[in-house]
């Protein structure tokens, strides 16, 4: 590592002529330019808020809270989601307007722990974070392909319902995710503002016919019905548990900060995907909740006014309470398969920024020597699409998601386990960034604040309420949906969570901390009195 003192090394840094912000973001924390800087803010915006598809998620996740509380859980819970993930994504879009990198949370703990322990906690938080987003890939593809499979339920009375049939049919859909992200990357942004349109143009093509054709349930009914079927006794603890249900429509704001990349030269200490990503990437997170959020508790009102008889709804042989509500409304298969299929058009192409984000974190942690076989999986290809991609980071996320598939075939509550995964990992790597982010507001420290800030006392208050919120949904996350508990109603997904982080801490243990020193800084940065970095030696690049 190469050190220059005083006030040389520092002006000789702030006299580099950079071209953009992006230039100066990327120089500022050290890292080089790597991919093609492909989105702008209506991509960047169609992106995340088609992957978080948070209306779809009210109709494929609610049963976990119709199940554990009913419309009371669906309606307040998805209003406290809302709050609490606003008030998290406010959080991290700060600092990710400070150090707007593909590394995301993990980076923003190496700059904000304690010196002694910023490697570990760094490590352990990407670790947590890559478990999160590879669940969210498999929530993603589980999701189109068991809607799909209640399709053919419903159309074809001969159909034998099994669930490895669901599991090939994930594999299927993984396959799309791939080559899009491979041999298609070179169009994602551009199909990205499509995406956006056909996202809002279904909301409408399912609403307007459901709210129509449909029979209506009363206000006292939606707003005032407490029904618990899974027997839990205590009322509170029910309408927790259920938070898993909305929980999922608000999963995923954090995937701009990981596409925060132009194809390698020499010469680039730029950003990385995202133009202006310093102040694109924290207002298309705000936006996306903003917008996802209007209409996915415009479709929670309409789909409980309209559930006609929730028990039928709920025990429907298509596995899914809203093809039921669907059909019972329409009266049609063909009317109920053309709705339907809006949603697994849609979760599919959710699935597109699933993998892409899951694959932009597993490569930046490979850069960093983070995971196992590191300078293999940080390689960069530009053969395939003309695109700088990191294909064996794409093609390693792709396999963890088929594994995880597997757990489709020995449990009916996969679709719990994966949810449970996805919130555990995700919200975990966000709690230790904003612990961290608050500890130094308090202790009134300075911080390299980026054009997007929430100003010191605000940014107080916002920090604490996303920490309880995060706390509440992290620990509820790993109960077992119902009562009692079988082998296969049980949710494996605190076993699946502890078995990956454990492994990756033996890992970790063994030599992670030996290669393993946090973000890499490719080039060197003013730190304090001095400049630091300059040494880092990056990632193979595949011309």
């Amino acid at each position: 590592m190469s050190f220059k003192h005083g006030e040389m090394a520092i002006q000789e840094l702030s006299s580099r002529p950079y071209k953009n912000r992006d230039d100066e973001d990327m120089a500022k924390f050290g890292r080089k330019q790597r991919f093609e800087r492909n989105f702008g803010f209506l991509s960047m915006l169609g992106f995340t808020t088609t992957m978080m598809c948070t209306w779809e998620a009210v109709l494929t996740a609610n049963p976990a809270a119709m199940t554990d509380g009913g419309p009371a859980t669906l309606v307040y819970g998805f209003i406290f989601c809302w709050i609490g993930a606003l008030l998290t994504a406010a959080s991290l879009a700060e600092m990710a307007s400070m150090a707007p990198t593909s590394a995301g949370q993990y980076h923003w703990v190496s700059m904000l722990a304690p010196k002694g322990q910023a490697v570990f906690l760094s490590w352990v938080t990407g670790w947590l974070d890559m478990i999160g987003w590879w669940a969210n890939t498999a929530s993603g593809v589980y999701f189109a392909a068991t809607v799909l499979q209640g399709l053919l339920v419903l159309n074809y009375d001969g159909y034998d319902f099994q669930r490895w049939h669901g599991t090939l049919l994930m594999f299927a859909a993984l396959v799309i995710c791939l080559l899009v992200n491979s041999v298609g990357a070179r169009i994602l942004p551009k199909i990205e503002g499509l995406i956006l349109i056909l996202h809002t143009a279904g909301f409408l093509a399912i609403l307007i016919p459901l709210v129509y054709l449909a029979p209506h349930k009363n206000a006292e009914f939606v707003f005032a019905n407490f029904t618990n079927t899974s027997g839990w006794k205590n009322s509170g603890l029910t309408w927790l548990i259920g938070l898993m249900g909305t929980n999922l429509p608000f999963i995923g704001y954090d995937g701009p900060c990981h596409m925060s990349t132009k194809k390698p030269t020499p010469d680039m200490t730029t950003a990385e995907e995202v133009v202006n990503a310093s102040v694109i990437v924290p207002w298309c997170m705000i936006a996306t909740i903003m917008l996802n959020g209007i209409l996915g508790f415009a479709m929670v009102l309409a789909f409980l006014f309209c559930v006609g008889d929730l028990d039928a709804a709920l025990d429907s042989a298509t596995g899914y309470d809203f093809i039921e509500v669907f059909f019972n409304a329409t009266k049609s298969h063909a009317g109920t398969s053309v709705m339907t299929a809006i949603v697994i058009a849609l979760t599919i192409c959710a699935s597109f920024g699933f993998l892409a984000s899951s694959s932009r974190l597993t490569w930046a942690l490979a850069k960093d020597k983070g995971i196992p076989f590191a300078d293999f999986l940080s390689h960069i290809s530009t053969a395939t699409s003309g695109s700088a991609l990191p294909l064996r980071a794409i093609a390693l996320c792709a396999i963890i998601t088929a594994i995880t598939c597997l757990i489709n075939i020995g449990s009916s509550a996969a679709f719990n386990a994966m949810i449970s995964l996805t919130t555990a990992g995700l919200f975990s790597s966000y709690e230790i960034a904003i612990v961290l982010m608050l500890i130094k507001k308090l202790k009134n420290e300075p911080l390299p604040y980026g054009p997007w800030t929430l100003g010191r006392r605000w940014g107080i208050l916002i920090n604490i309420g996303s920490i309880c919120f995060l706390t509440i949904t992290i620990f509820f996350s790993f109960f077992p949906e119902e009562l009692p508990v079988t082998p296969t109603n049980m949710n494996w997904s605190i076993v699946v969570f502890m078995g990956e982080f454990l492994l990756g801490l033996g890992w970790y243990l063994v030599r992670g901390r030996k290669i393993y020193h946090g973000p890499v800084m490719d080039v060197p940065v003013a730190v304090g009195g001095g400049v630091i970095g300059g040494d880092g030696n990056g990632d193979e690049v595949d011309d």
